[in-house]
This record gives structure tokens, sequence and C-alpha cells, in this order.
């Protein structure tokens, strides 16, 4: 089987994928989730109008500098006056409060002068239709808002929130199921044998996931065992999400297994094996609905893959618009010809004065040093039989997470 050019992989993972289905939420819990459905307003905001300030309402031709009002009630936030303000009358209002009938304007509090409990005096003139939030100011009822397909942010929960949304529609979250191979792995926080290594990879990718939107799913790690394998895949923990993500066992060692369990159970194998630098065995194929990315077992690997082939899968799903990743740089050092597949290497950006970023690839690039990568806020993109470049010259940059 020959070597399948990134895109190319890229285009046939997410191909034929439609989106998730909605559901209901607290409009306090949409934070970060995808709007499943256009939200129009259903209300007015303001739904009357009223004070942008404290003060006096009061009759904008009558209250002119030395005039002196009578003060006839008070209209404070959620509790309005009742009543009208005639040509010599002022209500003490406050910010928020409705504006009383009759008033046309808000004498502020620091151009008046209050003598006693029925009289202030205004040092300076009130113009009409100055310091009133006019109903509807904000929006009108009907008014579309905030669109399908939107990934709320905090701004837009509040106003979902204003327009009268107690629940939002979201999109599902993808649930994306997790499983972990090798004798060598124990999970962290557990002091490994003299043989052993902390699996790193699984809670990397589950952060990965949640960062995207989904929902990660421990399936824990298997041993090197075909029918361990086998049940721990055709189990309903893995079958019933809509992901499920292999880490190692994919490549052509005896103690790869993963790749022949996964056609055992009934997997179809779309492709194995692609054109990049770091992550050349990566694995995808289905089970129905289900999509099986299979990653790398070196932990970089696992990271970037999950960066270039995992992120855009989540985000089909979602029902978010696909986009690209890269953006353009220049290189900040030289570097060699490539060979004949695209890596991704690790490097850090420096500004450059309104231009675009100057990117330095990382000394260290071994696909097994998580340092490296925690160090890199770039992947710079050099395309197979890319020629020699020289420090200066342009290239194609995708930036990290944290970068």
């Amino acid at each position: 089987m020959s070597l399948l050019p990134v895109e190319a992989a890229i285009q046939r993972i997410v191909s034929g994928v439609v989106p998730l289905g909605i559901e209901s939420i607290p409009v306090a819990d949409a934070y970060g989730r995808v709007l499943g459905d256009d939200l129009a307003a259903r209300r007015d905001q303001p739904p009357f109008p009223a004070s942008a300030m404290d003060g006096y309402a009061v009759r904008g031709e009558n209250a002119t500098a030395g005039a002196r009002l009578r003060v006839i009630g008070m209209a404070a936030a959620g509790d309005r006056f009742v009543g009208t303000v005639g040509p010599d009358d002022a209500v003490r209002i406050f910010t928020g409060a409705p504006v009383p009938a009759g008033a046309d304007t808000i004498l502020i509090q620091e151009n008046a002068e209050r003598l006693d409990d029925d009289t202030v005096v205004a040092s300076r003139s009130a113009s009409p239709g100055r310091h009133i939030r006019a109903a509807g100011m904000d929006f009108r009822a009907g008014d579309l808002l905030l669109r399908s397909g939107r990934c709320l942010d905090p701004q837009d929960v509040s106003l979902a929130a204003a327009m009268g949304y107690g629940d939002v529609p979201v999109r599902r979250r993808p649930v994306v199921s997790i499983l972990a191979t090798g004798d060598e792995l124990v999970p962290p926080g557990i002091e490994p044998g003299p043989d052993q290594i902390v699996s790193s990879n699984g809670v990397g990718i589950a952060a990965l996931v949640r960062s995207l939107g989904g929902e990660p799913r421990d399936l824990g790690i298997v041993v090197d065992d075909r029918d361990s394998l086998a049940a721990t895949i055709a189990g309903p923990n893995a079958q019933s999400a809509d992901v499920l993500v292999t880490l190692g066992g994919a490549s052509v060692g005896d103690h790869d297994l993963v790749r022949q369990t996964l056609l055992d159970v009934g997997m179809k194998l779309d492709f194995w094996r692609i054109a990049i630098r770091p992550g050349k065995p990566l694995m995808f194929g289905r089970f129905e609905e289900l999509r099986v990315l299979g990653l790398p077992g070196n932990p970089v690997s696992a990271m970037v893959c999950g960066l270039l082939f995992l992120a855009p899968l989540i985000t089909e799903l979602l029902g978010l618009p696909a986009h690209d990743p890269e953006e353009n740089a220049v290189l900040g050092a030289d570097m060699p010809a490539n060979g004949d597949r695209q890596d991704y290497v690790r490097g850090r950006l420096s500004g450059r004065g309104g231009g675009p970023p100057a990117a330095i690839p990382l000394p260290l690039q071994d696909s097994a040093m998580l340092s490296a990568l925690a160090a890199a806020n770039c992947l710079i993109v050099r395309p197979p039989h890319a020629v020699g470049a020289r420090s200066g010259e342009a290239c194609r940059i995708i930036r990290l997470p944290h970068g």
C-alpha cells in the first residue's frame, strides 16, 4: 500500500461526515458549545425606556439651569414610578430604572442640588433625550442575533440569556474513545517498572479532544494481546463512541497488533501509512458510523497527528466550518532539503516588526521528545521534496494551541 499524501488523508477522514444531532442545555452551560439553530430575540432589550444614569427624571424644557423642581417620587431598577412627570416635577431615578411617563431626559446627579426632601435645583440644563436608553435600543424581539454553527463565547452566552433563552440548542459533543496499547505502559501517577514507561499519549489526546469541543472517553491501557484488544474494541464503550482513537500498535512490528485486530473484529480499513513525518504509520477505518483513527505510539507523532487529522474530524462532526490551519511565515534559519514525506518541524516563532513571524526550527526533532514539542509553538511545514531553504525565505506554519 503506497503512502497517502497528507491532504488526501484528511479529505478521506472527513468525507461523508454528517454533523451530530442537537440537544438543549441550560444557557449557563453553553460556553464553548456549538449553536445548533439560529437564535432570534424573544424580547426587546431594554424592554422599556431606561435611565442610563443616576439622577432625576424630568422634562427637558423645564429643567434649565437654576430651575427649582418638585420631587414627587422615586424610580429604581425593578421598581418603577407609577405616575406622570409634570412641567415642574422631578422623580429621583437610578440607573436601569424605567423612565416615568412625561419625562424626556435625566438631570444627572452631578448637575442637581437637592435642597430638601421635596425640592431639587438644576445647576446645569438637562437637554431633552439625554441619558435615556430607548426601548429596543440593543435589539428587538425577532432580531436574528446568533447563527447556527457559532461556537459560543462568553459574550454570546450573555447575549442569549438577555434575548430570553434559559436553554439553548447546541450540537452534541463528539464522543472520542481513546485506547492506549502496549505491555510497556503504565497510567500516569503509577511508578513504572524497570522496562516500562508512563502512558502520556492518552491524556494529551484527551486534552486535545476537550480543547476542540469533544468529550474524551478513556478506555485505559490494553496489553499486547489479540483477545484483550478485540474485547475492548468490540465492547460498548468503544462502539458507542463517534470516534475511536487507538494509540500505538499500528506499525509493522511483531507486537503491533492493533491494525489486524481491528480488521478481525470488522473494521473496514480506508488507509494505513501516510507520507508524513512524524506519524507515518497513521491508520483510518470505519465500523459503520464509528470512525477509527489509529495514531502512532511515539508521543510527538501522536500529538502532531491528532492536530492534523483528529482536529478536522471533530470540527466536521460539530458542524463548524473547515479552515486551513496553515499561515505564512518566514524561516528564521536555514533548512535542508526535504525527503519524500511532508515534514512538520517543531519550531519557535519570533516577531519581525510588522511582517510575518520568523519560524526557527528547534535543534531536537526526535518523535519521542515531548519536551521539545512543549517548547515549540509552531510546526514548520516542509512539503515533500522541498529544496533547501535559506533564512528569510517564505514558509508555511501551523501554530500550536499554546502558540
